[in-house]
C-alpha cells in the first residue's frame, strides 16, 4: 500500500494551552495538515511543526514553564522546528518585549514586540492588510489586544504593516503575525505555513516567494 496518504498531511502541533487553539485546528485541516494538541513535552515529539496561538502571552509562559513545556519548546525551536505565533504566540516567540517586562519567553525570532501596543480589549479592530506573500487580495486580519513589531534583526522579512508597524513577519522557518487568522473564513496564512512545512519535510526547501521587505537591525 503506498504511503503517499500519510506524507502528503504534515502533522503540525497546536499549543493548547490556552487561546483558539480548536479554531487553528480547523484551519490546519482545512489546508491538508493533521493537527495535534500540544499540552506536554512528549506532545512535541514526531511534529513536522507548530503552531502557537494567542491568548495571554504572561499565563501562556507561566503555565508552560511549570509543566516542562517551555523548556521543550525553547529546544524545539531552536532546532528548526517550523512555527507559526499569532498575537500573544508572536510575543512568546519574540527575543524580548518593548518595556522589558520580565515575563517567560520561547524566543527563537530577532524581534522586539509591544505588547498590547494597538490599545487594550475595547481597542480590538479588523482591518483588510496588504500581504502579497500570500496573495494580491487583501487579507482580513483581527486584531485583538495586539501587539506590533518594535525592532527586528536583518533577516526578518517584514510581509504585511498597519499604521506604519510591522504586524507580520518570517524569519527562516518561523512565522508571527499580530493578528488571529484562525478568526476568519481566510486560510492563506495557514496555507502559507504548511506549505513551508510540507517543503521542509520533504526537503525541498523552498520558501514560498518573497512578499516583504527586509528591515535592518535596530
Amino acid at each position: 500500500m503506498s504511503d503517499l496518504p500519510a506524507l502528503s498531511h504534515p502533522r503540525v502541533g497546536v499549543l493548547a494551552v490556552q487561546g483558539a487553539f480548536a479554531e487553528h485546528a480547523d484551519a490546519l485541516r482545512a489546508v491538508g495538515a493533521e493537527p495535534a494538541e500540544v499540552r506536554l513535552p512528549g506532545d512535541l515529539e514526531g511534529l513536522d511543526g507548530l503552531v502557537i496561538p494567542g491568548g495571554e502571552s504572561t499565563t501562556l509562559g507561566l503555565v508552560a514553564g511549570r509543566s516542562g513545556l517551555l523548556e521543550a519548546l525553547r529546544a524545539a525551536v531552536g532546532g528548526g522546528l517550523p512555527v507559526l505565533g499569532t498575537c500573544a504566540g508572536m510575543i512568546v516567540l519574540a527575543r524580548a518585549t518593548a518595556c522589558g517586562e520580565d515575563q517567560p519567553l520561547v524566543g527563537g525570532m530577532d524581534i522586539v514586540v509591544r505588547r498590547n501596543a494597538f490599545g487594550r480589549q475595547v481597542a480590538s479592530f479588523e482591518a483588510d492588510l496588504d500581504m502579497p506573500v500570500v496573495g494580491p487580495e487583501p487579507l482580513r486580519a483581527v486584531f485583538i489586544r495586539a501587539p506590533w513589531i518594535e525592532s527586528a534583526g536583518p533577516g526578518v522579512e517584514v510581509l504585511a504593516t498597519w499604521g506604519g508597524h510591522p504586524v507580520a513577519a518570517r524569519e527562516g522557518a518561523r512565522l508571527v503575525m499580530a493578528f488571529h487568522p484562525e478568526l476568519t473564513p481566510d486560510r492563506r496564512v495557514h496555507r502559507l505555513f504548511v506549505d513551508g512545512v510540507r517543503a521542509r519535510r520533504d526537503g525541498t526547501g523552498r520558501q514560498a516567494a518573497s512578499g516583504g521587505a527586509r528591515v535592518g537591525a535596530q
